[in-house]
């Protein structure tokens, strides 16, 4: 959301874009959070412009990956035991199972510092 509003944080998640754009990183997404984004920008902008950061996010070395019953279990476990959105938790989930770090640019996320790899941008 950060990269998509200008926020702050955006200059970070472009740098990460760019090393990924390079080969020198990998980024994933879960289908939840991009739905996330989709209808947020759908919100606030409009149709229209949530469809143009769509094909923006399909243009992008960005993987979605999907909410398997692995990702959803875990994210349901985050939920349980932290006060996390339920879609952050998908975030969280999927940055733990495949040991990767999580950047975001909410503090919510420092519940589960511990149990991933959280950069705060």
């Amino acid at each position: 959301m950060a990269f998509f509003e200008n926020r702050t944080g955006a200059e970070k998640v472009e740098e990460f874009i760019g090393l990924a754009v390079q080969g020198k990183g990998e980024l994933l997404m879960s289908v939840v959070n991009w739905g996330e984004v989709y209808y947020s920008i759908w919100r606030t902008k409009g149709e229209a412009a949530a469809k143009t950061a769509l094909a923006e996010i399909a243009q992008l070395p960005i993987q979605i990956v999907p909410a398997d019953f692995e990702v959803t279990k875990l994210a349901a476990e985050f939920k349980a035991q932290h006060k996390l959105p339920y879609a952050d938790c998908f975030a969280a989930a999927l940055t733990k199972l495949r040991r990767a770090s999580l950047m975001a640019t909410d503090r919510d996320f420092r519940a589960v510092d511990r149990e991933t790899s959280l950069q705060l941008v």
